[in-house]
């Protein structure tokens, strides 16, 4: 898989399938500790630590975006032009991470603002690539 775009999808879905194994295994920790049964969960982990509600919010985030950000990478794969999306692909996984590294680590107005930078970058990404996908054969 040599083509950036192809590395980044792989790339996004990957750290998505990370954090929702993450929060599994720990939700699986606490049922075998019997500290939750195992019908206790709500989806956003809201009866949970701050931390287990921070992880489900951080993997929601990254399903959310995956119909945006991975669908103009796959357009660009399936239509043969890798070349609008490789230059950038790196860096949109990159803040991906970045954006859930910092959800995961902190709620502060410092860090909810470090993040939202994270997610614009995203955005503004997306918004090139959609740009440069229309207006190119």
């Amino acid at each position: 898989m040599s083509s950036p775009t192809a590395v980044a999808l792989t790339g996004f879905i990957a750290w998505a399938l990370l954090l929702l194994i993450w929060m599994e295994a720990l939700r699986s920790w606490l049922v075998l500790r019997k500290r939750v049964p195992a019908n206790g969960f709500q989806p956003d982990n809201g009866n949970l630590s701050p931390f287990m509600q921070r992880i489900a919010r951080a993997h929601a985030n990254c399903i959310e975006g995956l119909p945006i950000f991975g669908g103009l990478m796959l357009v660009a794969l399936a239509t043969g032009r890798g070349a609008v999306t490789d230059p950038l692909a790196h860096a949109l996984l990159a803040a991906r991470i970045v954006q859930s590294g910092i959800h995961l680590a902190s709620l502060s107005e410092f860090a909810v603002t470090l993040r939202f930078s994270a997610f614009a970058v995203q955005m503004g990404i997306a918004a090139w690539w959609c740009l440069q996908l229309l207006a190119t054969p």
